[in-house]
This record gives structure tokens, C-alpha cells and sequence, in this order.
């Protein structure tokens, strides 16, 4: 029998300009009232995955009636024993079926339209700098000079034009353990649970690959990793002739680095500016992913900067 839970997601209003008058939810295209989840949802279950169900939406004011997906957090299993390999790789297989679909630009739903973002190179760009912004303070103990970031931005924009250049599909954005939910009574793809997707955009399907196996808030071991990357793309050239691995092993590293800067300088940030020290426990795990990534050797001007400007990051 299912169960149901009232969401309230009241608009949010929006923080200071940050740049070109816009705020950073604008330029990073978060999700600013309830419209996206509802049409996203919509999109994602009639294609069989399970997202939870909508039995009822008030647009207006942000409350929605959606089904309760569980208790069953891949977070909370693993801690508890539940055998992470088998979660990792059911999670990995929906992400290959997430690739087969195409993204309809517009979502439409009870007469209200959501126009889907794109996750490219601005956004990306954007992201990067938060490192510059918290964490190179928080770990040099002093700001960055101009030429650097210069530096540091003009070798992010050459990796970034060159991703935007690979196709593109969904990009949920937050597919990790917090937001995976183990449904073992239902089939294939719908085994897994899916919540927090409305930020998805239409991005390169590496970065959900990324949030899955380089997890923020727990460790992936590297041999798990290695072997998952390696399933999912023996599962997507066994469904498509066309897909070429070598670039989306590229385009892997290039978003790993991306994400796990980010996030670097997301988790000093809650740190230094809103009091919260208990995410700077993460840093050494997500340092370790920044390393991993940045070996590949395309990305070899990106770890000289890394290695000559953030003492400590990127040495082994």
C-alpha cells in the first residue's frame, strides 16, 4: 500500500547578484519553485523509473502530495552493513538506461511549463570558482591573485569548451547516496529509488556517473569505482555502436575535477560562513577524488596549477 507525504517547497527567494545582476541560484539554474520537480517527475516515471508518484499539486503555493519511496537511503544502509557493491551497481545500471532517453526542452505539466536548463560550460565555469572563493582562503590563509585565477579560468574554459562539444542528455545532478533509495521488491531499473532531481538539466551523463561513484559523504573505494566505470560503459557500447569510451572516460575525469572543486569550496564555505565545521570532515576524501581525476593525462595542465598553487591537494 503506499504511503504519502506532503512536500512544501515555497518559492525561494532570490540571494544577491553575484554577477551580471543575477543571483547565483539564476546563473546556476537551481530549481526556484515546485514546477520543475512535479515535471520532472512526471518525465522520468512514465519512462519507468521510480521517482516518487504526485497525487496532488498546489502550484501556487508550493505544496505537492508525493508518494513515500522508504526508508531505505543508500546512505543509511551502508552504514548499517548492506553490501555496497550490489546498491553502487544497481544505481550505475539505471544511469546507463537514464542515457538512452532524450530530454524534451520544454516539460509541461497541468498547464504550467518548465523549460529545461542546460548544464554547460557558464554553469560549470561558474562552479569552479568557488574554490578560488572559500577554499583557497580557507587552506592558503590568503586570497588569490588576479593573474592566477586568470590562469586557473582560461584552463577550465579550454576543458569546458571541448565537454561542449560531447552530446548531451539528462543531468539529475544530486544522484548520491542521500537521494538513492533501495527498492528491492520492484524490477530493473525501477529497484532504485530516485528523489532531489529538480535541478536536472541537460548536461553530459558523465557528472551523475560522477556524483554516484566519487560520493561526497562516503567512501567509494577506487577498485569499486574502477570496475563500475568500466560496467557502465561495457553496458552503453552494448546499446549503442556509437558510444565512444575513451571520450567519456575523458569527459569523466574532467567532471570529477569539476565537481569534487566545487564541492570543495561549497563544504569551506558552509564551514567559514555559516558555522557549519562538521562538513570540513569530507575535505580528505574529496581531495583524494580531485587527485584521482586530475591524473588523467589530458588534465595535465590543470594538476601543474593545482600542485603550484594549492600547497597539499594534489600530492599523493
Amino acid at each position: 500500500e503506499t504511503s504519502w507525504i506532503l512536500m512544501d517547497s515555497p518559492r525561494q527567494p532570490d540571494g544577491p547578484p553575484i554577477r551580471d545582476g543575477k543571483s547565483y541560484s539564476q546563473l546556476a539554474h537551481l530549481a526556484e519553485d515546485i514546477c520543475p520537480f512535479v515535471a520532472i517527475a512526471q518525465e522520468l516515471g512514465k519512462n519507468g523509473f521510480s521517482v516518487p508518484k504526485i497525487d496532488a499539486v498546489d502550484f501556487d503555493n508550493g505544496f505537492a502530495v508525493v508518494e513515500n519511496l522508504g526508508a531505505g537511503v543508500f546512505g543509511n544502509l551502508i552504514e548499517a552493513g548492506h553490501d555496497k557493491s550490489e546498491l553502487y551497481r544497481a544505481a550505475t545500471e539505471v544511469l546507463v538506461e537514464l542515457a538512452q532517453l532524450r530530454v524534451p526542452e520544454v516539460l509541461t505539466v497541468d498547464g504550467h511549463s518548465h523549460v529545461v536548463p542546460t548544464y554547460g560550460q557558464s554553469v560549470l565555469l561558474i562552479e569552479t570558482e568557488l574554490l578560488l572563493d572559500w577554499y583557497f582562503q580557507w587552506s592558503v590563509g590568503e586570497g588569490l591573485g588576479v593573474d592566477k585565477r586568470q590562469e586557473f579560468l582560461a584552463l577550465w574554459t579550454e576543458q569546458l569548451q571541448r565537454l561542449d562539444s560531447l552530446p548531451k542528455g539528462w543531468a539529475l545532478r544530486d544522484f548520491h547516496s542521500p537521494n538513492l533509495l533501495w527498492l528491492p521488491d520492484r524490477q530493473g531499473k525501477a529497484g532504485v529509488g530516485i528523489i532531489d532531481f529538480q535541478d536536472a538539466q541537460i548536461g553530459h551523463a558523465a557528472y551523475d556517473l560522477v556524483s554516484l561513484l566519487q560520493d561526497a559523504r562516503l567512501d567509494i573505494e577506487e577498485p569499486l569505482e574502477t570496475e563500475l566505470l568500466a560496467h557502465y560503459c561495457a553496458q552503453r557500447v552494448r546499446l549503442d555502436a556509437d558510444f565512444d569510451e575513451l571520450a567519456f572516460r575523458w569527459a569523466y575525469a574532467v567532471l570529477g575535477a569539476q565537481r569534487n572543486t566545487k564541492i570543495l569550496g561549497i563544504f569551506a564555505r558552509l564551514a567559514q560562513r555559516d558555522g557549519k565545521p562538521q562538513y570540513l570532515r569530507h575535505i580528505p576524501r574529496i581531495t583524494g577524488y580531485v587527485r584521482r581525476n586530475l591524473r588523467h593525462p589530458d588534465l595535465a595542465p590543470l594538476k601543474i596549477w593545482y600542485e603550484h598553487n594549492i600547497p597539499g591537494l594534489v600530492e599523493e
